[in-house]
């Protein structure tokens, strides 16, 4: 059984829950809010690379962005008291990007499609 797919599952799990609890843990320390978000969505973006090498980049960018945008969406429940920031998903958005050109550049010299 290969590991990256139950890695990508827990951290997923793990960075939604953490993102919709009404007071979470200080995972990260003290660590800026932003700093958090692109921690969490850079490392589930390497997990789903690794989990699905033949899925299309675009397609992943795609939907972990979407996961992002639908985080913020829920933490504007005001039950949860949290805060929906538009920057957030903007910063989870370009660590993927970011991420997913690396991991293009890595294909590419390996001769892989990316």
């Amino acid at each position: 059984m290969r590991v990256a797919p139950l890695l990508l599952v827990t951290a997923t799990v793990f960075a939604v829950t953490i993102a919709l609890l009404p007071h979470p843990p200080h995972v990260m320390g003290n660590a800026p809010d932003k700093i958090q978000h692109m921690t969490a969505f850079g490392t589930i973006t390497i997990l789903y690379c690794a989990a699905f090498p033949r899925q299309s980049l675009l397609r992943i960018g795609e939907r972990l962005s979407f996961l992002g945008a639908l985080i913020e969406v829920f933490q504007s429940i005001p039950a949860l008291h949290r805060d929906c920031d538009v920057m957030d998903w903007i910063a989870d958005t370009a660590v993927i990007v970011g991420v997913l050109l690396v991991v293009r550049i890595v294909r590419g010299r390996r001769g892989a499609t990316p």
